[in-house]
């Protein structure tokens, strides 16, 4: 069975996590050999996160979960591409996570050669164009404003991609639309700091508070 969780109370599951890895208190929940021969038979996440695949930002650990509590997808830069929507959907639909959690990061390499492209022109090579080409709609918007791209800042720019993922996430996926219209899934972005450890909220859609 789903978890039975409301998005909002899924949202403060991951908050108390993220405290406790902030402060050194954490539980390591769901990481037993009993949780092992449960989830033979299924499993019932908490929330899907799309992240970006940096090897700093592991969301079961900066969020102090465990073994089938988090749904996990990743690319870097958290570019969504069909089957990335495709993962999100099974979660949703199949699965019936409460909650999906954009998670980007600061010092995002992926950002930040997207803003050197449109800086210089110069494309990164091979395919690693893919994933700055899937970055570049999120910012170019910021970057062609009065002052150029030179008057936006590095933390500007990385959270406006987060909150454009959420933004595109709703509005690609009918069934991720469908689910929070229902009130029984909400998407948030995150931006998780690596300095201290902590996750701040950029942005919602849908209800995450009570």
């Amino acid at each position: 069975m789903p978890t039975g969780l409301s998005p909002a109370q899924a949202w403060q599951q991951l908050k108390e996590g993220n405290t406790r890895f902030v402060n050194n208190t954490m539980e390591h929940p769901s990481q037993g050999f009993d949780r092992r021969e449960e989830l033979r038979v299924a499993q019932h996440p908490v929330a899907t996160f799309f992240g970006c695949s940096d090897s700093r930002v592991a969301a079961e650990i900066i969020f102090d979960q465990g073994l089938g509590d988090l749904f996990v997808v990743r690319t870097a830069g958290h570019v969504l591409d069909t089957t990335v929507i495709g993962s999100i959907e099974y979660a949703v639909e199949i699965l019936r996570t409460p909650l999906i959690v954009v998670l980007g990061h600061d010092s995002c390499g992926a950002v930040q050669a997207a803003t050197d492209a449109l800086r210089t022109g110069v494309q990164p090579p091979g395919m690693v164009r893919a994933v700055t080409d899937r970055v570049i709609p999120s910012i170019v918007a910021m970057t062609t404003a009065e002052g150029g791209i030179e008057s936006v800042s590095a933390d500007e720019l990385r959270r406006v991609h987060v909150q454009h993922t959420v933004e595109m996430l709703h509005s690609y996926s009918a069934s991720v639309r469908d689910a929070v219209a229902e009130g029984r899934c909400a998407i948030i972005g995150l931006e998780y700091d690596l300095n201290d450890g902590q996750a701040h909220l950029i942005g919602s859609i849908g209800p995450i508070s009570e």
